[in-house]
């Protein structure tokens, strides 16, 4: 596994931030406004708790991979982490779990964002979010790596270029970001939502039909062992994003079976695989063994978190730095990881002797550079070129015949 798993990421991924509860119901649905227990309407309220829960997930992936695995974080701190941190080396290694809960946030975010849009408008909402951060952190990452006293090598500029479309992963072109593989799960989730709930209008029973068929079809494709169907389907990574929505139609709609059950086989297909993935990993990289028990408590966590920032009293926590929190999540995962190894280098390699500070300071210190710069595309990139490219996408005129 790479970066992780497994999911800024967005978000990961980290990429879906739109936590305001969608305001209005879909036309000719028939569905009403949602509401919490009490009865009270809940429209335009944002989820800042979840907003929190998104950093969260990054920072945990951030964890492991400064302190959790090896490969090229032991080059940058010149000794592998488990010599560093030997007794948070361990624990450090489930963090690439992060993931896992990107995707489930990822699965409600999207869902509640795409309520009530049109393809086209989800598109626009989603290109705008994604690609200004991304394209500055593919620049950033270029750029250093660049620098001749920088031990780490960009990619060549044919990939680079590649890598601009977020197509990297099928074309098989070096990567300028490790988790950016997340990514790529996320847009093929992105396009399996427009194809077959927004062209028709999001509704209960188009959400409910979407999830049963899209889990039925990723174990199928499982167990076809057929490359592309994996690929599309994405068995699993699919159960994590059908949990998320799940939960938001129990929060939509209320604790309805077929609700939860939706939730229930999320939780339960999503532990399998986070088990296959971990527990034998594929890369040498991983020096910790990781426990199956801890792995599914891990995986539940996750879908409980969710659940409670979004379903009990604390999904009204109106604290605002939360949201502040949540808007640093995809720049951070963006960044954190190879710039992060470039810091890293530099201050236990490249200062004089003396003025080295312990690797106990190194980490939780990169980690809050990483911030600090997640912070500075957030208000630099993000909140001016945003908007701006969403009204640009929204306005174009698509014209048959020209």
């Amino acid at each position: 596994m790479s970066p992780a798993l497994e999911g800024t990421a967005q978000g990961a991924i980290p990429a879906g931030t739109a936590t305001a509860v969608a305001p209005t119901a879909v036309a000719g649905t028939g569905t009403a406004p949602p509401t919490d227990r009490g009865g009270r309407k809940t429209a335009g309220q944002r989820l800042r708790a979840l907003d929190g829960l998104r950093l969260i997930a990054a920072l945990a992936v951030c964890a492991y991979h400064y302190a959790g695995r090896g490969g090229d974080i032991a080059h940058a701190w010149g000794a592998s982490a488990h010599t560093l941190f030997p007794t948070l080396s361990g624990p450090f290694s489930y963090g690439c779990l992060g993931v896992q809960l990107f995707f489930v946030i990822s699965g409600f975010v999207i869902c509640m964002s795409g309520w009530g849009r049109t393809p086209r408008a989800f598109a626009a909402s989603r290109a705008a979010r994604l690609l200004p951060a991304y394209w500055v952190a593919i620049g950033l990452v270029t750029a250093v790596f660049a620098l001749p006293w920088v031990s780490f090598r960009p990619v060549s500029p044919s990939d680079l270029l590649t890598n601009l479309t977020m197509l990297q992963m099928p074309l098989g072109a070096q990567r300028v970001l490790g988790v950016c593989w997340t990514l790529w799960a996320e847009l093929r989730f992105y396009l399996l939502f427009a194809l077959f709930v927004l062209w028709r209008g999001a509704g209960r029973r188009q959400v409910l039909t979407f999830c049963v068929l899209w889990t039925a079809a990723a174990v199928m494709a499982d167990g076809s062992h057929q490359p592309l169907l994996k690929l599309v389907l994405m068995p699993e990574y699919a159960p994590f994003f059908v949990g998320g929505m799940g939960l938001y139609l129990v929060r939509r709609f209320g604790h309805d079976a077929a609700n939860w059950s939706v939730v229930a086989v999320g939780l339960l297909l999503g532990q399998h695989y986070a088990v296959s993935e971990m527990v034998a990993p594929r890369t040498v990289h991983v020096f910790h063994h990781r426990g199956q028990l801890t792995v599914i408590a891990l995986v539940t966590l996750s879908f409980v978190a969710v659940a409670v920032v979004t379903l009990t009293p604390v999904s009204r926590l109106d604290w605002r730095w939360l949201t502040t929190a949540g808007a640093l999540t995809y720049p951070f995962y963006l960044v954190h990881e190879h710039l992060g190894w470039v810091l890293i280098d530099v201050l236990r390699h490249d200062l004089p002797g003396s003025a080295r500070p312990p690797a106990w300071v190194v980490l939780p210190g990169c980690a809050a550079s990483m911030l600090l710069l997640a912070w500075l595309i957030h208000v630099l990139v993000e909140r001016p070129l945003t908007p701006r490219i969403r009204r640009a996408l929204r306005s174009q005129k698509v014209s048959v015949g020209t």
